[in-house]
C-alpha cells in the first residue's frame, strides 16, 4: 500500500506524478500524535463510545441503512426525508475510521465492513450510487429530478454524495489499508469524470463538497483526472445563465449556491455558510496543488471579509435562517444568529488550510476560537445530544418570547450530528506543523508526538492544562543529538492584546502581562514570525520549553458597526469564550449589567459540566418588585461559564453579551403573549 500521510482532512501524499506544487507548510499526521490531555481525551473516546455507535443506531433505526439495501434490490420506497441522507453514513465512517486509528475495535471495524458491502450492492454496474434514485428510478426523489444530475445545481446533491463518500473513502483506507471502500469511491469517482467537463457536462454543485473529495482522491492515486475535475467545478461558479444577477435575492441571484459570479471575482462570504467554507477550503487546495494566484487572492480576500465583517465572537459562521447563510457585512444579530455547527467545522477545515498555504498564526488563532467555543457547543457533554443551530442569547420574557433551545438527538437533516463524528477524532492532527528545519507547535493539547525532520525523529512531549492554564511544558527529545532545527511556539493573539486578527471584536482594556518562555529554566529572548516565538538553538534530550500565557478574564467590545452589540461587552478567558446561563444567576440571564469596571475571579470547578473553570464577580442586575410597579437594581454574585458547554442542565436563558449600563426598559401590557413559533 501506498503511503499515505493524512491530516485532519488536509493531506499530503506522494504519487505518481511527483507533484512539484503543493501546501509549503506541512501538516503532522493526527496518528502521530497521542493525546493524553484532560480536555481533549474524554472527547476522543466519548465520540468513538457514544457518539459514533449513536451515529450507526440511528442510521439504522431511521431508515438511513434500508435506504442502501432497498437500492440493491431496486425495490421499496425511499424511506427518509432527504436525498442526501445516504451522507450520514459515509461521514460516520469517515468518523469511526479515524477514530479505529486512535482505538482500535474490532467490532466497530467488522460493522463498518458490513456497511460498505451494502453500498457496494447499492451501486449501480458504471459507478452511479444515489440511493434517491436508484431504488426506483422511474419515480425517484422529488428533488432529484427525472435525469441523473438534471437538478444538481440546485436540489439533487448528487454530487455532494459522491463528495463525502470519497471524505469516508480516503479515511478508510487510510486507517485499515483496506480497498472496499476505496475501490466503490474511485468507481463513482471515475463516472463523475467521464461526465463533467470543458467538453462535457457543465455544472457548478449545488451543495460542495466534491471538490475536496476529488482532491484526496488525487492524492491516493496521481490520477490528474481528479484534480482537474475538482478545478473545473471551482471554475464553473459563476457562468449559469439561469439566475438574475442583479437581484437581491440569493436564490435568484446564484449567490445562496457561491454562483454568482466566477470564483475568482468573489470577495465577499456569502450564500450558505456551509457551502461556501467548503468551497473555499477546496479553493485552498486547488491553489495549493496547481499553483493558481487567482484562486489564492479571492480566498485571501474572502477570509479577511468573514473575519473582520462577518463572524461572531464565538468563531460561528452564518447569521441568517432563512438560508443557513451570511448576511451583509456586520449584520450579525444576536437574537436570531444561526451558527450552524457544520459551518464551524467547514471553518476549521479552511482556516487550516489557509494557515498551510501562508504559515501565519492568524489562521490558527480563528480554528482555536472555533475549536473551542462554537464547534463543541454543537455536542452534548453526554455525546449523542446536538445543536444544529448554535444560539448567542436566549430570552424569556414577554418581548422575547424565543424558543428555550433543547439538545436534540437527531434531526430530520443529521447532517450536524454526523459530521462531528468526523471532526473530533482529527483533532489531534491540527497541533503540530513542518516546513524545512521548523517545527510550529499550533494548539495545545498535552500529548506526546513523534515528528520527522530531515529524516531525523523528534519527540515533543506536551504537559498543559489548557485550556484553563496558561503554563504550557513542551519537552523536546531529537532522536540523535544534538539536532538543530527552529522550534515556532504559536502565541495566541489574545495574549498579545487581540481578540481577533483585525478589528470586529477587542478588548476593552490593554493588558501589560506579556507571555514569557523559558528553556531549561532560564527566561530567553525570542524573535516573533508571524504570530510565532521562533526558538533557534541546537536541541538535546529533554531539553524543556516552558510558555507561560497569562490567564486573565478579558472583555471584548463589538465594532460599533454591530448595532446589537453596541455598549455591551463578552467575556473571555485563555481561548474560551464565556456566557451566562439561567441555573447559576437566578433563574434569568437578560437582567444581568457588567459594567466597564467589573472585577471578575475564576476558579475551576472539577464537578461542574465535566470541570470547568467558572467566571464570578459581583454586578447589578435589574429586579422588579412583586406588583410590577418598580424597577431596580441589586448586587448580585454573577457566574459565566464556558459558551461550548450551556444547555446541558435544562432549558432556560443564557446570554453572551452582556449591556455596561441600562439604556431602556421595554413597558409591558397585559395582553396575553402567543407561545407559538414561526419558522
Amino acid at each position: 500500500m501506498k503511503k499515505i500521510l493524512l491530516l485532519l482532512g488536509v493531506c499530503v501524499a506522494t504519487t505518481t506524478l511527483g507533484q512539484v506544487k503543493d501546501y509549503p507548510f506541512k501538516a503532522v499526521s493526527f496518528t502521530a500524535v497521542r493525546v493524553t490531555d484532560s480536555f481533549w481525551l474524554p472527547r476522543l473516546r466519548i465520540n468513538h463510545m457514544v457518539t459514533i455507535p449513536a451515529s450507526f443506531e440511528r442510521c439504522e433505526s431511521t431508515g438511513r441503512v434500508r435506504n442502501f439495501e432497498m437500492a440493491a434490490a431496486h425495490s421499496g420506497k425511499f424511506c427518509t426525508t432527504f436525498p442526501f441522507d445516504d451522507t450520514d453514513i459515509y461521514k460516520t465512517i469517515e468518523g469511526a475510521s479515524f477514530s479505529l486509528s486512535l482505538f482500535p475495535d474490532k467490532k466497530l471495524s467488522a460493522y463498518i465492513d458490513s456497511l460498505i458491502i451494502k453500498i457496494g450492492k447499492a451501486q449501480e454496474p458504471d459507478g452511479y450510487l444515489y440511493t434517491a434514485r436508484t431504488i426506483n428510478p422511474a419515480s425517484p426523489h422529488e428533488w432529484a429530478g427525472t435525469e441523473r444530475w438534471i437538478k444538481e445545481r440546485e436540489l439533487s446533491h448528487e454530487l455532494y454524495n459522491a463528495g463525502h463518500l470519497y471524505e469516508a473513502a480516503f479515511a478508510h483506507y487510510y486507517a485499515t489499508g483496506k480497498r472496499s471502500l476505496l475501490d466503490i469511491a474511485l468507481k463513482n469517482a471515475d463516472l463523475v469524470c467521464s461526465v463533467f467537463g470543458p467538453d462535457k457536462k457543465h455544472v457548478a454543485p449545488g451543495h460542495e463538497i466534491v471538490e475536496m473529495g476529488l482532491v484526496k482522491l488525487y492524492r491516493i492515486t496521481g490520477k490528474k483526472e481528479y484534480l482537474e475535475t475538482a478545478k473545473f467545478f471551482i471554475s464553473e461558479r459563476g457562468h449559469y445563465m439561469g439566475y438574475d444577477t442583479n437581484s437581491k435575492d440569493p436564490w435568484k441571484s446564484g449567490a445562496y449556491w457561491q454562483d454568482n459570479k466566477p470564483v475568482t471575482e468573489q470577495y465577499e462570504a456569502e450564500g450558505h455558510a456551509v457551502r461556501a467554507g467548503y468551497l473555499y477550503a477546496a479553493m485552498a487546495d486547488v491553489a495549493a496543488l496547481t499553483g493558481d494566484e487567482g484562486l489564492l487572492h479571492a480566498i485571501d480576500t474572502i477570509w479577511m471579509n468573514m473575519v473582520s465583517k462577518k463572524m461572531y465572537v464565538q468563531g460561528g459562521l452564518g447569521a441568517v435562517p432563512s438560508g443557513e447563510r451570511f448576511g451583509d457585512n456586520y449584520e450579525l444579530p444576536n437574537a436570531t444568529a444561526y451558527n450552524e455547527t457544520c459551518a464551524s467545522i467547514a471553518s476549521v477545515y479552511w482556516n487550516y488550510r489557509m494557515f498551510l498555504l501562508h504559515g501565519d498564526s492568524k489562521y490558527m488563532d480563528i480554528l482555536e476560537k472555533t475549536l473551542y467555543n462554537g464547534l463543541i457547543s454543537g455536542l452534548g457533554l453526554d455525546g449523542k445530544s446536538f445543536f444544529y443551530s448554535n444560539a448567542m442569547e436566549i430570552k424569556n420574557s414577554f418581548s422575547h418570547k424565543n424558543l428555550e433551545p433543547e439538545r436534540s438527538g437527531w434531526f430530520d437533516c443529521s447532517c450536524c450530528p454526523t459530521n462531528l463524528t468526523r471532526l473530533i477524532p482529527s483533532i489531534p492532527g491540527y497541533v503540530y506543523a513542518q516546513k524545512d528545519d521548523n517545527i510550529y507547535v499550533n494548539l495545545f493539547i498535552a500529548s506526546n508526538a513523534t515528528l520527522t525532520l530531515q529524516n531525523r525523529a523528534v519527540n515533543i512531549e506536551q504537559q498543559n492544562s489548557y485550556p484553563w492554564d496558561g503554563d504550557l511544558v513542551f519537552k523536546i527529545s531529537p532522536e540523535k543529538t544534538p539536532a538543530a532545527f527552529n522550534l515556532l511556539i504559536r502565541i495566541p493573539g489574545w495574549a498579545q492584546n487581540e481578540a481577533v486578527p483585525l478589528d470586529l471584536y477587542k478588548f476593552t482594556t490593554s493588558s501589560d502581562k506579556k507571555p514569557v518562555i523559558k528553556v531549561n529554566g532560564q527566561p530567553v529572548e525570542y524573535e516573533m514570525k508571524k504570530g510565532y516565538a521562533s526558538l533557534t538553538r541546537t536541541w538535546k534530550k529533554n531539553d524543556r520549553v516552558e510558555v507561560l500565557l497569562p490567564m486573565e478574564v478579558r472583555k471584548i467590545k463589538a465594532n460599533e458597526m454591530i448595532k446589537d452589540d453596541i455598549g455591551k461587552v463578552a467575556l473571555q478567558r485563555g481561548p474560551v469564550i464565556y456566557c451566562g446561563e439561567w441555573v447559576d444567576n437566578n433563574g434569568k440571564t437578560s437582567n444581568i449589567i457588567i459594567p466597564y469596571d467589573a472585577v471578575f475571579t475564576s476558579a475551576y470547578e472539577p464537578g461542574m459540566l465535566n470541570g470547568v473553570e467558572v467566571i464570578n464577580s459581583n454586578v447589578p442586575v435589574v429586579v422588579i418588585d412583586e406588583s410590577g410597579q418598580t424597577v431596580s437594581t441589586v448586587q448580585r454574585k454573577f457566574t459565566a461559564i464556558p459558551y461550548y458547554a450551556w444547555a446541558n442542565r435544562g432549558k432556560g436563558e443564557m446570554m453572551v453579551w452582556f449591556p455596561g449600563k441600562i439604556n431602556d426598559i421595554d413597558l409591558l401590557t397585559d395582553r396575553p403573549v402567543s407561545n407559538t413559533i414561526s419558522k
